[in-house]
């Protein structure tokens, strides 16, 4: 993989969207993380951020009186912050893919002006994949709380 493709070093390392894309496969409208705050490959850490805004199509339809961000997509913001990480630390051209979730808690709902600070911590990392435990925090209450394992895979095998 380039040099492009990982942060030059392993010690907080912010990334904005552009350094994102190049890392995991997602697009508009399931590229939902806008800025990774700090990225920690030492302590295998990560601190994403995602900027809800009205504009968002799932608030049309989700509970249109009352817009709440979908509880499924907060925990694919999860994944893709924790699989974010999990690419990192394992060095590699290999994408990071959903193995399972575990122990979810929907704590809180997410609503239009809303910030969410995803947060990720590595509990298990090997070339194979790994596994973090994330939360997600909205004005420092814990909305969303879950463990998520990764595959490591070659993009042409999914």
């Amino acid at each position: 993989m380039s040099s492009s493709n990982h942060p030059k070093t392993s010690h907080c390392t912010a990334l904005d969207i552009k350094e994102i894309c190049k890392i995991i496969p997602h697009r508009y409208p399931f590229l939902l993380i806008d800025k990774i705050l700090e990225l920690d490959l030492e302590k295998g850490t990560v601190i994403g951020l995602k900027n809800l805004t009205m504009n968002e199509l799932f608030f049309q339809g989700h509970f249109p009186n009352n817009p709440i961000m979908p509880g499924v997509l907060s925990l694919e913001a999860l994944a893709q912050t924790g699989g974010l990480l999990v690419h990192q630390k394992a060095n590699t051209d290999r994408i990071a893919v959903l193995l399972n979730i575990n122990n979810v808690k929907f704590r809180s709902a997410a609503h239009p002006g809303d910030t969410l600070i995803i947060k990720c911590e590595g509990l298990h990392f090997s070339s194979k994949g790994g596994r973090v435990k994330g939360e997600i925090l909205v004005e420092d209450k814990i909305i969303v709380q879950a463990e998520i394992s990764f595959a490591l895979v070659d993009a042409d095998k999914i």
